[in-house]
């Protein structure tokens, strides 16, 4: 991915209103991003527990998408898979993510959802550079690049999603 300014990824959103977009917090450590080695960039939002976001590029454009997560706690012995990347997490490792649609959709109060990484990791999970706590990615015969390319056709598809 390539790097992205705090500018970028304000004008990416898709499913918020351009005011809502304006106010949600940026992560400030952008220039210490690892933009090699991310397909997408998620962070979650310090001030609202139950916000997260995710940009990524699509056709040359950039697609920001706003997240909501319940706050609900898992017991450690509850194991959940990432429909991402598919890495197994204990407790709330995982979450199931909403998003609202784009468009008349969206404003209508539609939306879709899928399990994700409660940090939005992935990328680093994907490529062995962050280790998750006790859970752990299952043995493959796939290589990196098809584990990658498979977690990149996750997104893509929920992504379609919202736009449907």
């Amino acid at each position: 991915m390539r790097s992205l300014t705090e500018q970028n990824i304000r004008n990416s959103f898709i499913n918020c209103s351009k005011g809502e977009a304006k106010r949600l917090a940026i992560p400030r450590d952008l220039d210490e991003r690892p933009w090699d080695e991310l397909d997408f960039l998620g962070w979650r939002d310090p001030g609202a527990p139950d916000r997260s976001y995710l940009v990524t590029e699509r056709g040359g454009e950039l697609v920001g998408v706003t997240l909501r997560f319940p706050s609900v706690k898992r017991g450690l012995l509850h194991r959940s898979l990432c429909s991402l990347c598919l890495t197994t997490h204990p407790g709330s490792g995982v979450s199931l993510m909403t998003a609202r649609k784009a468009g008349a959709a969206g404003r209508e109060g539609n939306s879709v959802g899928l399990y994700m990484c409660t940090d939005l990791a992935c990328s680093l999970y994907v490529r062995g550079r962050k280790t998750p706590g006790s859970g752990g990615r299952f043995e493959e015969t796939l290589t990196q690049e098809e584990q990658i390319a498979r977690t990149v056709g996750n997104l893509s598809a929920f992504l379609d999603k919202l736009y449907a």
